[in-house]
């Protein structure tokens, strides 16, 4: 099978992972929050406004996608961001994600709420790999997994700091999407009109949130919610950062970063990197774009420092409009999702090439032969 031909851009993995998942993770996948999912169509309507113009007479560059960032090289200027429970939309999706990492030459972050351990897919890394830390409440608990963590090869932290609550995903909630999984009546119904999917997930055993194992056991149940996760975490404070910065020997990066307001405080307080994101919209309907915050937070920071980016992301083209408003380093989600839900680990390299290929044949039309230089290239659009 040709996937150029059959899946030439991430939509169309989409709508493949559509048919192969349950209905109700791929509402779980799919759907942000709020009634329509505004602030996810936010992401992508204002990343589709970001204008790049392009050049004539420039000849044919030769285009050199390679990126340093903190401190490190890597191949693209993009990667993994870390998806909760990933390994639930496919058996193993962790490892599939960080080896097509290691492959591909970028960035992948593990989140804490993966359905397996640092342990299990540190030999996969290479140098890939960052580690995303849901704040526990237990400082005892921070320090072990960050431990954890680096002990498996994550030499990059990247604490996440836009979820002090639940939020309402209204969409989940009427695919009767639960935490943890139940097998109630309708997830069956829906698992059995996806027989290859179920079958898969049989063989590997029910998902949890393997990372977390030791540290539940004693922790009381919250009030209206049985998600492990709230059950151990914090909604950090200035004093909970700067424990953790003297903590963590490494890069620490911030993710969630939406307002200005604290962003000189953060950068003074050691922080090495800011992740600009509004989650994909899954946290907060009322969120503006994050790709109309990225330029503000650019300018506060100034032209050196670095800049993470996520939210709508789909296309080589998309993160060359996140690197033309200031982001360093491009992370998507749901994109590598889609893929391995379609087509396991032929499904993330798809996305990889993807991607790479689309910034390349970009590139050839705006003249450039470094990802930066696009920042020269961006306009607005007369109004």
């Amino acid at each position: 099978m040709d996937l150029d031909n059959r899946y030439p851009s991430v939509p169309y993995l989409a709508e493949a992972a559509r048919r192969r998942l349950p209905h109700f993770l791929w509402e779980f996948l799919d759907s942000a929050t709020g009634d329509g999912d505004p602030a996810d169509r936010a992401n992508l309507d204002a990343l589709g406004q970001v204008a790049l113009m392009p050049a004539v007479l420039k000849g044919k560059p030769q285009p050199d996608l390679s990126t340093e960032f903190l401190g490190r090289r890597y191949k693209v200027p993009f990667g993994v961001a870390p998806v909760g429970m990933s390994g639930v939309f496919w058996p193993g999706a962790e490892a599939i994600l960080a080896r097509t990492a290691a492959r591909t030459g970028m960035a992948y972050c593990q989140s804490t709420m993966a359905a397996t351990t640092p342990e299990a897919v540190g030999p996969h890394l290479g140098e890939s790999g960052w580690f995303q830390l849901y704040p526990p409440k237990e400082p005892e608990t921070r320090r072990d997994i960050c431990r954890r963590a680096k002990a498996a090869g994550f030499h990059t932290l990247v604490m996440t700091i836009d979820l002090p609550g639940a939020s309402r995903r209204e969409r989940q909630r009427r695919a009767d999407v639960r935490q943890p999984p139940a097998l109630t009546p309708r997830v069956i119904r829906d698992c059995a009109l996806r027989p290859a999917w179920a079958l898969q997930r049989l063989a590997h055993g029910r998902p949890r949130l393997e990372t977390l194992d030791p540290y539940v056991e004693a922790q009381p149940s919250l009030p209206g919610t049985n998600h492990v996760g709230y059950l151990i975490r914090e909604a950090p404070d200035w004093d909970y950062l700067k424990a953790l910065r003297d903590e963590w020997d490494g890069p620490l990066i911030l993710k969630g970063v939406m307002d200005p307001e604290p962003v000189a405080r953060m950068v003074e307080e050691g922080v090495d990197a800011l992740w600009v994101s509004n989650h994909g919209g899954r946290q907060f309907a009322a969120a503006p774009a994050a790709i109309d915050m990225l330029p503000v937070i650019r300018e506060i920071v100034g032209p050196d420092y670095p800049l993470v980016f996520c939210s709508g992301i789909r296309s080589g083209t998309d993160i060359l409009r996140a690197i033309a408003c200031g982001a360093d380093m491009v992370m998507l989600g749901r994109a590598w999702q889609f893929g391995v839900s379609a087509l396991g680990e032929a499904g993330a390299a798809q996305v990889a090439h993807i991607l790479t290929d689309g910034m390349m044949a970009d590139m050839y039309q705006l003249g450039i032969a470094r990802p930066v230089e696009v920042r020269d290239r961006r306009r607005d659009v007369p109004g």
